[in-house]
């Protein structure tokens, strides 16, 4: 079955709404959810709503949460989501940054006590409008072991970084610090299919297909696979974001965040508060001035995209393939496995909603 993007918005507005969220932050839940979808990134948008709900059930989610600055400079500040839905946080945070960026040229922006915020790219976009950079990272429930290590301590604590450009379409990098999203592994798990050799390992470390290796007590590997491969760059890269996202704000790190599936509870020893992100904007001309820098963008981005292909695989640039579908389901709906159609009835029935 293929929806609208208008028709997904609703029905997650809708579920917001049953679940006492504000109408502003069941809009922007909604915008969040559906850019997923709408790039493609179908492990991150619609199928992720009832996790929203169970979280709230479960009291380790806030539909009202009060969002406030807890500490600040002229250019970072540290923001107390107040365990609300990282959807609307994150959204809330960049707003801030993008603020300060305006009168330091730079702001930064650290979050604690938060929830899974979607797919990082849609939050780092949001300062491309204005002519500036967006940053944006968080980490994750841990199911990532590090290099020649067994034990799930890292998330799969993804980068974005969103560029404008002047006549080409900006420079979008939205990518997980493993292999694969965990979302990825749940969209082979639903499709039956073995996942791809490098992404996985069983619980004595041992490389699997297996799309039961995190249920069996596997772990997921760093981007790389192993060491030969350079798994260890990924290990580096994710424990960055671990430290920017957690460690700055004063959120859980490591094994001790939170999972985001209801049925597993947090560990009972915390040393922050919820999950972390870290986001920032960066005004163009603070360094040169806007348009030289986007034509120069432009400039990168046809040189690269004229690279001599190989087996006649054209060279993209980040952001490339999710504009292509996005425009794609623009026109022809966005498809929703019957699985996850399947889940969204039961929510709506539960919840007193009209169902999709």
């Amino acid at each position: 079955m293929r929806y609208t993007a208008k028709q997904l918005k609703s029905f997650i507005k809708a579920t917001f709404l049953a679940s006492g969220a504000s109408a502003e932050h069941a809009a922007l839940a909604s915008e969040a959810l559906v850019a997923a979808d709408l790039r493609g990134v179908d492990s991150h948008g619609v199928a992720r709503l009832s996790g929203y709900i169970r979280l709230w059930q479960q009291q380790r989610l806030n539909m009202q949460p009060d969002i406030q600055i807890t500490h600040e400079t002229p250019s970072t500040a540290v923001v107390d989501g107040d365990l609300g839905a990282g959807l609307v946080v994150a959204q809330k945070a960049m707003n801030i940054a993008i603020n300060k960026a305006r009168n330091a040229g730079t702001g930064w922006v650290a979050v604690k006590n938060s929830n899974h915020f979607g797919i990082a790219g849609y939050h780092a976009m949001q300062a491309l409008q204005h002519d500036m950079i967006g940053i944006c990272m968080t980490n994750a429930s841990p199911l990532v072991a590090p290099t020649f290590s067994k034990d799930r301590l890292l998330g799969t604590n993804p980068i974005a970084v969103a560029i404008p450009a002047s006549q080409q379409p900006p420079f979008v990098m939205d990518m997980a610090t493993t292999p694969a999203a965990n979302g990825k592994l749940e969209v082979c798990e639903r499709q039956n299919t073995p996942i791809p050799a490098g992404w996985a390992q069983t619980k004595e470390g041992q490389a699997t297909t297996s799309n039961q290796a995190l249920k069996n007590g596997g772990a997921m590997l760093p981007l790389g696979s192993d060491r030969q491969r350079g798994s260890h760059k990924g290990y580096c890269l994710g424990a960055w974001v671990d430290i920017f996202s957690a460690v700055l704000s004063g959120a859980n790190y490591g094994p001790w965040v939170p999972p985001f599936v209801a049925f597993l509870p947090p560990l009972p020893q915390q040393v922050g508060e919820g999950i972390g992100h870290f986001v920032g904007a960066m005004r163009i001309d603070a360094f040169r001035p806007a348009e030289d820098f986007k034509a120069h963008m432009d400039n990168w981005i046809k040189t690269f995209r004229n690279a001599h292909s190989v087996n006649g695989e054209k060279v993209q640039i980040p952001g490339d393939q999710e504009r292509t579908i996005e425009a794609e389901r623009l026109q022809l709906g966005i498809p929703i496995h019957p699985q996850v159609l399947q889940d969204l009835k039961a929510l709506s029935k539960e919840l007193g909603i009209k169902a999709l």
